[in-house]
Order: C-alpha cells, then sequence, then structure tokens
C-alpha cells in the first residue's frame, strides 16, 4: 500500500485570484497541436489533473462532449467556476481533490492533460492511475512551460529576482507557509513516462511571444509558490515590494514593457 504525503494547503494559499488572471494563458497553437496529435473530435471525455484556474481545461471544452478538472485548492476552483461562467463552458465539472486519490469509478477518458502541476505530484503513483483511466486509444499530455524566472537570462527577469531575494531572502520559497525550500526534480518526466505502462511517448514544441507591463508582472509573480501576497505579511509591506520592484525594473526597461519568446513542450503519450 502506498502511502500519499499529506497535500499542503499552504503551497498557493492566496494565489488563486492573481493565478486565474496573470498567469501566462496557452496560446491557441498549443491547443491546436492537441487536437490534431490526439484526433480530437468533440467526443469522448477530458480529465484535467491539476487544474488550477482552468487555463487547459476551459479552453479544450469544445473538443469534447464532457470535462473534468481536478484540483486540491478549493480557491483555485472557485476561479475556474467563474472563468467558465464568463465564457458560457457548461460541459465542464470542477472537483475538489488530489490526482494521487482519483478513482476508476470517475470512468473513462480520450485524453488526460497535466498543465504546471505534475511536478507538485507523486508522479509515479499518478502515472498509474492516469493508464488505468484512458480507453485504450487514449493519450496523456503534460505540458512544460519555460518561464521559470529564477534561471532566466533576461536582465529583466534577473532584476524581478533580485528584488525578490532583497524582500524575501536568498531561497526561493515552497509551501509550508513560505518555510519549505524548492527542490529541483531529480528525474525528468519523460523518464517518469518510459518507465511506466505507456507504449510510447513523443515530445513537441511549440512558442509564443509573451508581453508583460510591470503591472502584470507583479500579478504573475503573486500567483507562484515562492512569491505568495502573504510572505510579505502587511499590505503596507507589500506596497513597499511594488514600489521597490517597479523602481528596478523601470532602470532596466524605462518603458515599462517587456516582451519575450516562451517555448512550450507537451510531453505526449499514448496507452497504445
Amino acid at each position: 500500500m502506498t502511502t500519499i504525503p499529506a497535500y499542503d494547503p499552504t503551497l498557493f494559499e492566496g494565489a488563486a485570484w492573481y493565478y486565474a488572471r496573470y498567469r501566462p494563458q496557452y496560446p491557441p497553437v498549443l491547443f491546436d497541436l492537441i487536437t490534431e496529435k490526439f484526433q480530437l473530435d468533440g467526443q469522448g471525455r477530458l480529465l484535467d489533473l491539476g487544474c488550477g484556474a482552468g487555463l487547459i481545461a476551459i479552453p479544450l471544452r469544445d473538443k469534447f462532449k464532457e470535462v473534468i478538472g481536478l484540483d486540491p485548492d478549493a480557491d483555485m476552483l472557485l476561479e475556474a467556476q467563474r472563468q467558465a461562467a464568463e465564457v458560457g463552458a457548461t460541459n465542464i465539472s470542477w472537483v475538489k481533490d488530489r490526482a494521487e486519490n482519483i478513482s476508476l469509478a470517475v470512468g473513462k477518458f480520450q485524453l488526460v492533460t497535466i498543465g504546471r502541476a505534475f511536478h507538485w505530484m507523486q508522479r509515479e503513483l499518478v502515472i498509474e492511475h492516469i493508464y488505468s483511466l484512458l480507453s485504450n486509444n487514449g493519450g496523456l499530455a503534460i505540458i512544460k512551460t519555460y518561464e521559470d524566472p529564477w534561471n532566466s537570462e533576461h536582465p529583466w527577469k534577473q532584476t524581478a529576482i533580485s528584488v525578490v531575494k532583497r524582500w524575501l531572502g536568498e531561497k526561493r520559497r515552497t509551501g509550508q507557509g513560505g518555510q519549505g525550500e524548492w527542490q529541483p526534480l531529480a528525474v525528468s518526466h519523460e523518464e517518469i513516462i518510459e518507465k511506466s505502462s505507456f507504449s510510447r511517448q513523443t515530445n513537441y514544441e511549440v512558442k509564443y511571444e509573451k508581453s508583460w507591463t510591470i503591472d502584470s508582472y507583479i500579478g504573475y509573480l503573486y500567483s507562484t509558490a515562492f512569491c505568495l501576497p502573504s510572505f510579505f505579511g502587511s499590505r503596507e509591506n507589500r506596497q513597499k515590494f511594488e514600489d521597490d520592484l517597479r523602481e528596478s525594473l523601470l532602470q532596466v526597461e524605462p518603458s515599462g514593457k517587456f516582451t519575450e519568446e516562451l517555448p512550450i513542450t507537451v510531453i505526449a503519450a499514448w496507452k497504445s
């Protein structure tokens, strides 16, 4: 029997509102790729694990008869419901749970997707569950984005992180109410799938251009596990951080506008 580590509810505590509004939206070219590679035709069912604010489930809703978005964070699901209502999405069910707990009772799926969430999961166990939940011709799409500001070559991102470190310390915070520390993955997602029951996997890459203002980048930072609004304590301290960040970024780029090309990798795997 596998023991599942307890879920840390502080991981994205207070981030959901910012996540829904300031996390980069996946571009249409990504969903076109997924539609083509998995031959989506408006039928079947989609399961989006770690769905967050619905950034995958909502854009893909028209490619399926039914969609289930699953996430352990109630605030994220509330934002997902709001976003879905705004576009009139009526075929999505939102479920508060962990991917590790999902039961075969939910039925079979044509496709399972995971966005910026697989690294937070007990990956080997989740992969086993996914394989069992897929129909015989079903597939898995894990979407990896490369927007990590902690390891960026962009001077403006390096400046932003230097300001974050000035206010929150050198370590990259992760969970435990801000006391946890980020640990890089020792084993890649691709290796996890390679050792699983999936018969084949392929990586695809798309790129898109993302533009930021200082305000939108502040919102993005508040959506991350390492820079939650609560880490700054009072609203006054948050304002001082924002003022510091704004001044520092304007020294790098006086226009206050930034553009970058973001690559996205889709790790695609098929059951048969």
